[in-house]
């Protein structure tokens, strides 16, 4: 209250501005001013109609007082309402009755006493009212208000105006009032006919401005107001009922008022103005309303489009309004589509665009009609290369559209009764955008932007997250069914193999093949009736055997086939053709159609045979269903006979016509005679007849055409079209599925890849190029899925547009080329942007591909960071679909860091964007061409291919593309389609091959079981090559093996897939195959396999599981060992493996180390303590035997252990054949160690042999004190294949050296051993013999004992003269051994004992000096 007090005080300041808070305006200020407003129209048109013509001349009383009077009532009425302006009223002027104001003002328009200017002055007064909305819908008298409005301006005199300018401002005061009258709140109130009185108003405004009276202001102002007028009108359609045309009575949302029937009326009205427009044109004598036809297609086109944009759905509600756009609008879109300029043209495609955007679900037949019949014969240039251009434009307008493509793919191309549309415009667009001579067209580069827009557009929706598997993609038609009317029904769709229901994807591809099959087909019947019927049969397009309706079906529908077999299929007589005539027929409506009307569509699909019977038998099947169609509409037959009478007379009139050999020609009066009595002995109507006659005269049927493609629209085919149109499936709206997207990009696959292709070989500006590569990376997008074939043949395309594969361009013109143009950089850009993005769907194509990867090595533009081992190895621990995280740093043109893999369109688009910075560096202005040299920027360049990660990343490859890469890699290597300039370039090329293979390896050892075997063949097929090296190629490869070798076994057994030992092997049996191809190779690389060897087996030897694996490279340990360079960390690898307390040696690797040892013991460079040291290790290998012996590891049934230990040499394979008979592991293991032990008994150095024969008998002794039995064939073995044949190879090496001159201390060394060797024969012996006499053939044993004996007795008799060493020791032994047989009872004087017998005679012979000693009589 203080503030409210304060408020009101006088005497306070004035308060401060606050527009925020304004108050609201009082609404009688708003009355008051409306008042005001009146007021001063009022005085305004008081004044001017006072206003005398010439107020300076006298005019007598009686001359002023009659004029006065004249317009006394006019002011009177005036005045009247100038007194009721500021009185006080109940209500504001909106609740007032608009005709107190209203009718003074408009009886000054009607009055046609009044002057122009009074005339204008009172328009304008009630322009003003109409625009600031005095009044509304909702005030009471409105609608009478607005109705008298409109009788006024269409009472207004014109033609009393003599004054052309005075004339022409009154008119244009006429069309703001029209204008505002359709634009006000209380427009609605108007009925049907008022809005069509309006327009017809406006439109004799527009009329008269075209005559040569008006003026250019008038003319457009006319033509404006017309188009908001209509605009006005069709805007309020979206809010009228669905039904409001159906009861004839428009309901508004906010009352009764005009409606669809005023729509109907005016939308008929424009229509018109296409049909007749020649009429509209201004005649010499001041007729019609239009310059030329041309403008008025313009005026009405406008008018047209307007309406549809602006009723846009809501027109396919309204069934009277559709029925005018299908039938009388699109009939003149097609007739007038080409015979008028470019401009009409384009408004004519403007206006189909619109009508396909909002009602194709209701123009199914007459968008393909439109397709057909306008837009791809004029993009094919037939009418001239100016509505050529334009016609391409609007075509690429329709392909804008986010589901054009998929959807004329679904709902004509995959429709068995509709032609491919998709198909034609695809390859229509490809054929207009391919470069001819010279730089492209205007036509051409736009048929090339709207078919890059089409790809990309499938591209960009046939992403998915997964792709399905290559047969998911298969579509299977095992079952007949009469798919040409087939729908699809969601509620009854019939079930597919394994109980799944069909969906409406698979019902649409489905549809497709059996299309395609029937094209097939009728390709088949055209050339041979039987063999089209039969695959008809194996497709099941129909049944076995063949279904009447069916074979019509295919012979009404099926594009391409032959007219002339059609037409002697329908009139041949058999039972089968019968009954596909009649059902043929029955495919057509005759229903509303005059006779000749319908025997033109009837003929049009078959060429009539000429055979008199068989058109004959045609004819009655025809004159049958029109006959029958006729009696529900028309009857104009009584019976079907007068029917086919009238109809063989119609074919032979037309004959009589238009055939030049006749020479007189029938006349009406002729034809009407011959067909008397025909109608059931009475007569048809003259006029029928005679408008038969006429129809036939003017337009001949076409009898015996065998053309298939209808050239023209004949208003007796868009009849037809139209009838059709109502019984034919509806548009079917639908957005891009991944299947149907795919098979979209199918149908044009080829001409695009060809076309984009050739564009990019021949153009040479940027923007062109760039489109190209956006297209091509969009085709490679969609050809990923289960499309091989074309993304290979894109990929050769790109790899020959890099210029790197050029077999006639010298090094220098190649890398002349590749600096100093785009187009080379850009196609190697997007190759490698495709392989690495999409390489899982390459196949024959990585060829091509390592081909480029080696010409830019070659040219020495390879980044050291494409084969990094470190990253692949990396790489090729992950699991598969696990990648690495590119850093911002590395992450290159092609792939950003936010790029995840298969996902979305979106990062595939943005991936195709980033070629723009293919132009610049880290997004800078200043071009590639001009930064720095052209060695660093070709380096740049080929830095953001990231041809690696191809190699790096390959674990995310399928099988079938991992070895194709594999494939391509080792047939480089090899030398196939290539050239070398140099050995040292030949040599650097294997190389590379060979570490991009360890690196596709590396990164694949998750699945190295299945990848590697293709690999292993190629190898045998690569050495077969006729220019083959095995010199770099097998070097290479082996230093590379081992690589994945030592990376294959740096991962732990248990973490290893599937069976761990399979990999293994397959490396190994590779590297095995490398060495023999060359084994000068292992000298060559002595040094990196050694380096390997030693790194595997001192760091890995714990996944070294296989006994290939183990043979292998203890055997190429041994081989590179030899060499001075690599003994060192070869021997100290091997002593670790046996040092290690045998933690890896085991029973399956055993014979391989023991056979590595003895190499390293008998080399002749080894130092004497290493070679002990090694013997020494050797020996004391029997106590691991002797520990699996205990452990029962000793299993003769494990044959895989078996077979692993004895393959370790050619040269004992034999003995340890013998061996594995015995049946005992263990006996079979000691026999390789002593085996071993006795080949370094015969090496040169004494020490070394003794040595070796000083280890064999405390190898046995350690048998022995370990109870390690090997049972009397064991035994036995030992000595015959172990020291028997030590002995005679030391006695036949000490008899050698004995014959030769100056050997006599190698002699006496050699003796030293065989004395040695005898006397371990000796001491063995007693330590077995208790095993041995158990043995059956213990008599030939120690017959062979002896023999040994008595050569070493007469071996030093030849070496020594008779005094030498062998004759003091021998018979000392052979007392000993005696003595021990005779203390263990096995050697007993009995009479008639064999073996006593024979080794006292034996002794006789060998030494004769203890005879008497050990065989006292």
């Amino acid at each position: 209250m203080a503030r409210m007090a304060a408020d009101d005080d006088d005497d306070g300041p004035p308060p401060a501005y606050a527009g925020q808070r304004a108050p609201r305006r009082d609404p009688r200020l708003k009355d008051l001013g409306i008042s005001c407003m009146l007021n001063t129209e009022v005085a305004a048109l008081l004044a001017v109609i006072r206003r005398r013509q010439d107020p300076y001349s006298y005019l007598p009383p009686a001359v002023a007082a009659a004029e006065e009077a004249t317009f006394a009532g006019l002011i009177a009425s005036l005045k009247t309402l100038r007194g009721l302006l500021f009185q006080p009223r109940h209500g504001a002027w909106r609740c007032s009755d608009p005709s107190t104001y209203l009718t003074p003002f408009l009886d000054v328009v009607q009055c046609e006493e009044a002057q122009p200017a009074a005339t204008g002055v009172a328009l304008s007064s009630v322009l003003k009212i109409l625009r600031i909305d005095v009044f509304d819908e909702c005030s009471p008298g409105a609608r009478d208000a607005v109705h008298a409005i409109l009788t006024a301006l269409t009472n207004c005199r014109i033609e009393r105006i003599s004054d052309a300018g005075a004339e022409e401002a009154v008119l244009l005061r006429v069309l703001q009032v029209l204008g505002a009258l359709l634009r006000t709140r209380a427009a609605p109130l108007l009925s049907d006919s008022s809005v069509c009185t309006t327009v017809n108003t406006c439109f004799q405004i527009v009329q008269h401005a075209a005559s040569s009276r008006g003026s250019e202001l008038l003319r457009r102002t006319a033509r404006h107001c017309m188009h908001e007028i209509l605009q006005a009108v069709f805007a309020r359609l979206p809010d009228i009922r669905d039904d409001a045309d159906a009861d004839d009575v428009a309901l508004g949302s906010s009352g009764a008022g005009f409606g669809v029937r005023c729509m109907v009326d005016v939308f008929s009205f424009l229509c018109s103005l296409l049909l007749n427009a020649a009429d509209m044109v201004v005649t010499p004598d001041g007729q019609g309303a239009f310059t030329s036809e041309e403008d008025v297609m313009l005026f009405s086109l406008v008018l047209v489009n307007s309406a549809v944009e602006l009723g846009g759905e809501a027109i396919g509600k309204h069934a009277k309004l559709l029925r005018l756009i299908q039938d009388d609008l699109f009939y003149h879109l097609i007739h007038y589509a080409t015979e008028y300029n470019p401009l009409v043209l384009s408004m004519i495609c403007s206006t189909a665009l619109n009508l396909y955007h909002f009602l194709r679900r209701f123009l199914k037949l007459q968008l393909e009609a439109f397709f057909m019949f306008v837009l791809l014969p004029v993009c094919s240039g037939a009418n001239g290369p100016q509505l050529q251009e334009v016609a391409v434009e609007g075509l690429i307008s329709f392909c804008r559209q986010p589901t054009f493509v998929i959807e004329m793919y679904v709902n004509y191309d995959c429709d068995p009764l509709l032609r491919n549309v998709f198909e034609e415009v695809g390859k229509l667009l490809c054929k207009a955008a391919f470069p001819a001579s010279g730089p492209m067209a205007t036509v051409q580069l736009q048929a090339f932007e709207g078919l890059v827009n089409m790809i990309t557009t499938i591209a960009d929706n046939v992403e998915v997250d997964k792709a399905p598997d290559h047969d998911a993609y298969a579509v299977d038609v095992s079952e007949y069914r009469l798919f040409w009317t087939e729908r699809w029904d969601s509620s009854s769709s019939a079930a597919a193999a394994g109980g799944e229901r069909e969906t409406w994807v698979d019902f649409v591809r489905k549809r497709k093949l059996r299309k395609k099959k029937v094209a097939i087909a009728a390709n088949h019947y055209n050339r041979d009736q039987k063999k089209g019927v039969e695959y008809l049969k194996l497709c099941h397009l129909v049944p076995t055997p063949p279904e009447p309706r069916s074979m019509a079906y295919f012979l009404r529908y099926s594009p391409g086939l032959d007219k002339n077999k059609i037409g002697e299929f329908l009139g041949d007589p058999d039972e089968l053709n019968l009954k596909v005539l009649k059902e043929f027929t029955e495919t057509f409506d005759f229903t509303g159609a005059i006779l000749d009307t319908a025997l033109r569509t009837y003929l049009e699909t078959f060429r009539l045979p000429g055979e008199s019977q068989k058109i004959g038998r045609i004819l009655e099947a025809f004159s049958e269903r029109f006959f029958e169609q006729q009696q529900a509409t028309a009857r104009v037959f009584a019976t079907k006979d007068a029917a086919f009478i009238l109809c063989y007379s119609l074919i032979m009139l037309n004959t009589d016509l238009h055939n030049p050999q006749v020479k007189k020609k029938m006349s009406e009066e002729d034809f009407i005679r011959n067909n008397r009595a025909i109608d059931d002995k009475k007569d048809l109507p003259r006029e029928y007849l005679s408008e038969l006659f006429r129809s036939i005269s003017t337009n001949a049927i076409t009898v015996f055409s065998s053309t298939a493609t209808t050239v023209e629209m004949t208003p007796s085919r868009w009849a037809d079209l139209v009838k059709r149109s109502r019984a034919m499936e509806p548009f079917t709206p639908c957005d891009f599925k991944h299947k149907l997207s795919r098979e979209v990009f199918i149908a044009v696959s080829g001409p695009a890849v060809a076309t984009l292709a050739a564009i990019f070989d021949c153009a040479d500006d940027e923007e062109t190029l760039s489109q190209c590569v956006e297209g091509l990376v969009s085709v490679a997008r969609v050809a990923r899925y289960g499309l091989e074939d074309v993304l290979d043949e894109l990929l050769c395309c790109l790899c020959k547009f890099t210029t790197l594969l050029n077999p006639y361009a010298t090094t220098e013109e190649t890398l002349f080329t590749f600096s100093n143009e785009l187009k080379p950089r850009m196609a190697t850009l997007a190759l490698f942007t495709i392989a690495n993005r999409f390489g899982e769907s390459v196949r024959g194509a990585w060829k091509n591909v390592v081909d480029c990867l080696l010409k830019l090595k070659r040219l020495k533009l390879l980044p050291p960071s494409v084969i990094d081992p470190d990253g692949s190895g990396g790489g090729g621990s992950e699991r598969p679909g696990h990648r690495h995280r590119a850093s911002s740093s590395d992450a290159g043109v092609i792939f950003p860091p936010t790029h995840r893999g298969a996902g979305t369109s979106r990062h595939v688009s943005g991936m195709i964007g980033r070629f723009s910075q293919f132009l610049s560096l880290d997004g800078g202005s200043e071009s590639l061409l001009s930064v720095g040299g052209e060695f660093e920027n070709n380096l740049k360049i080929i830095k953001q291919c990231q041809a690696g990660k191809i190699f790096t990343e390959s674990g995310k490859l399928p099988d079938e593309a991992l070895q194709n890469l594999g494939r391509a890699l080792i047939f480089a290597a090899g030398g196939k389609g290539q050239k070398f300039s140099t050995p040292i370039e030949e040599e650097e090329t294997v190389g590379f091959c060979w570490d991009l293979v360890a690196v596709l390896a590396s990164a694949n050892l998750h699945r190295f079981a299945t990848f590697w075997p293709p690999i292993l063949e190629c190898f045998s097929a690569v050495s077969q090559l006729p220019l083959f090296s095995p010199c770099p190629f097998a070097e290479k490869a082996i230093v590379a093996l081992f690589r994945v070798a030592v990376r294959l076994l740096s991962v732990a057994p248990p973490q290893r897939p599937g069976d761990s030992r399979v990999p293994e092997e397959l490396v190994f049996k590779s590297i095995n195959m490398m060495w023999k191809l060359d084994k000068e190779i292992l000298d060559t690389c002595c040094e990196g396999i050694s380096e390997s060897i030693v790194k595997l087996l001192t760091e890995h030897a714990g996944g070294v599981q296989t006994p290939l694996g183990w043979k292998t490279l203890l055997h190429l340990l041994t081989v590179t060992g030899r060499h001075p360079e690599t003994f060192d960390q070869s021997v100290a690898a091997m002593i670790k493996i046996m040092s290690d307390g045998g933690a890896h040696v085991t029973r399956f690797n055993y014979a391989a180390v023991i056979e590595a040892a003895f190499g390293f013991a008998a080399l002749k460079i080894s130092p004497l303590d290493v070679s002990t040291k090694i013997l020494e290790l050797m020996a004391e290998s029997v106590n691991w035997l002797i520990q699996w012996h205990k452990s029962g590891y000793s299993d003769p049934g494990n044959s895989f252990g078996f077979s692993g230990s004895s393959s370790s040499s050619s040269s004992s394979s034999s003995s340890v054949e013998d061996a594995s008979r015995m049946g005992n592991l263990a006996a079979n293991m000691f026999i390789k160690l002593a085996e071993a032990l006795r080949k370094t008994s015969l090496v040169r150095r004494e020490e070394i042999r003794c040595q070796a024969v000083f280890e064999l008998g405390r190898a046995f002794n350690l048998t022995a004190t370990g109870d390690l039995d090997f049972g009397p064939a064991g035994c036995l073995a030992c000595f015959n294949l172990v020291i028997f044949a030590m002995v005679d190879d030391l006695t036949e090496k000490t008899l050698e050296y004995s014959r030769r001159e100056g050997a006599e201390r190698e002699t006496r060394s050699m003796e030293g051993t065989l004395a040695a060797a005898a006397e371990l024969l000796a001491d063995v012996f007693v330590l077995l013999l208790p095993t041995l006499a158990q043995a059956q053939g213990f008599r030939t044993f120690w017959l062979g004992v002896l023999r040994r004996m008595d050569t070493c007795m007469k071996c030093d008799l030849a070496a020594g003269g008779g005094a030498g060493l062998m004759q003091e020791l021998v018979p000392r032994m052979l007392k000993r051994m005696i003595m021990e047989m005779k203390t263990k009872e096995v050697l007993v004087p009995r009479e008639g004992d064999e073996l006593w017998e024979i080794t006292h005679i034996q002794i006789q012979w060998i030494a004769p000096a203890v005879k008497d000693e050990l065989f006292p009589e």
